[in-house]
């Protein structure tokens, strides 16, 4: 096996449960994204950019999609012999099953494939953020600075700094204190989860840990290392960097894409984010519709009008349908005379003739204010929406509904219908 200088372990488990029933059956890295991509396509694209040919994907929950989508690597050029992509699901062990219980415990499982390899250097990625960073820079920044672990570091609103870890580094950037989701941040200096470790240092202390419960980087690794003396930076990062946690930054993340100048730009030729495209038709738009300021992806139909909104592959707008504001995902249809105000629609949905979406006054969500909030009306994967009814907002929906289900024809606002056996 050829020594690898550096590899990378991409955490990409997670349920994601703050995005309700869009994750209700995949896994959050898998969600669609920006009207062609799926979320784990961005450190994908940021590996293969970086120089980086070896890595492993570490999955659990709801993997069919993702390992799917990720398939042997080929978009991303991660088909190699030696190195490319090897997805690392949790496996059964002679004497028991083991679940990853942390993102510690995660890459500790998965000890032998680094072992193989026997890197210089492991960085560790989460799968559920939207950014685009060369990891090589920042590995010249660990290589100077002579360090065992670098935190990539971003500046953020003080008062927003208690939902990060936070680090206090001095003007050489070598970090004094590390703090996991403090209640009093005192910086602002958020850790983004993506570390570099020198191998040596991560495999004490993978180990020293590894008998902690859901052993966790922000919460058990780093402070090992911190309190045993080894050489801890911050890297810090000024580009544009995403975590699309809830549904509120999810759907600002997608309608900034669409923004006169974009914050965040798709369209760079030096550092292209690279997907599994299917193979099909162009996109069909008609003589009687109208489109405005969108992302419109391949195979869609547009019979109505669409403004402001990221539309995913196949999907079909019916004739005096009108979208405002919304992600639609792939394979959706919307029937004609339809409108659609401020929604998101997961894949291979069938929404009736003649509905309303997004109506009203705003209230408190009954089921899950924190997560089905912003305004939006969000709708789960293979879900079916009647003709005619009328749908408020901080609104979910979650799998086959039927007139009956709408008391009166409407859906109130902050009301939500999960149908049995579909889970939030």
């Amino acid at each position: 096996m050829i020594k690898k200088e550096m590899i990378a372990m991409l955490l990409a488990g997670g349920q994601g449960s703050r995005l309700g029933v869009l994750t209700a059956k995949v896994a959050k890295p898998a969600v669609a994204f920006g009207g062609k991509y799926r979320i784990i396509d961005f450190p994908l694209s940021n590996c293969i950019n970086s120089g980086i040919d070896t890595v492993g994907v570490l999955t659990q929950y709801q993997p069919l999609r993702l390992n799917s989508h990720i398939g042997i690597g080929i978009p991303w050029d991660l088909d190699r012999n030696n190195g490319g992509v090897t997805i690392l699901p949790p496996y059964e062990k002679s004497n028991n099953s083991e679940w990853y219980t942390g993102t510690a415990n995660a890459i500790f499982q998965n000890m032998n494939y680094m072992e193989s390899y026997n890197p210089e250097y492991v960085l560790i990625l989460s799968g559920d953020h939207i950014y685009k960073m060369d990891y090589e820079v920042m590995l010249d920044f660990h290589k100077e600075n002579h360090a065992d672990v670098t935190i990539a570091t971003m500046p953020v609103p003080i008062e927003e700094a208690s939902r990060f870890g936070i680090v206090i580094a001095d003007d050489d950037k070598r970090i004094h204190e590390f703090e996991e989701k403090p209640e009093h941040p005192r910086s602002n200096l958020a850790s983004m989860g993506i570390y570099i470790f020198s191998w040596k240092v991560l495999k004490e202390a993978l180990y020293a840990m590894k008998d902690q419960s859901g052993c966790d980087f922000g919460k058990h690794i780093i402070p090992y290392c911190h309190e045993n003396g080894k050489r801890l930076f911050a890297y810090e990062y000024n580009g544009y960097w995403k975590d699309v946690g809830t549904l509120g930054s999810y759907w600002e993340a997608n309608m900034e894409l669409i923004d006169l100048i974009p914050e965040f730009n798709l369209y760079e030729e030096y550092w292209k984010i690279y997907t599994k495209s299917d193979i099909i038709e162009p996109q069909y738009v008609s003589a009687e519709s109208v489109i405005e300021k969108s992302i419109i992806g391949e195979g869609s139909e547009i019979y109505g009008d669409v403004h402001n909104s990221v539309i995913g592959p196949g999907v079909t707008v019916g004739k005096g349908a009108v979208i405002r504001d919304s992600i639609i995902m792939r394979g959706t249809q919307i029937g004609d005379g339809t409108t659609v105000d401020k929604a998101i629609i997961a894949e291979n949905c069938q929404i009736g003739s003649g509905a309303v979406l997004g109506v009203g006054e705003e209230a408190p969500n009954k089921l899950n204010a924190g997560i089905y909030s912003f305004g939006l009306v969000t709708i789960g994967e293979d879900s079916t929406v009647p003709d005619g009814v009328t749908i408020g907002r901080n609104t979910a929906i979650s799998g086959v509904t039927v007139k009956e289900d709408y008391p009166d024809g409407v859906l109130e606002s902050g009301e939500v219908i999960i149908k049995a056996g579909d889970s939030v």
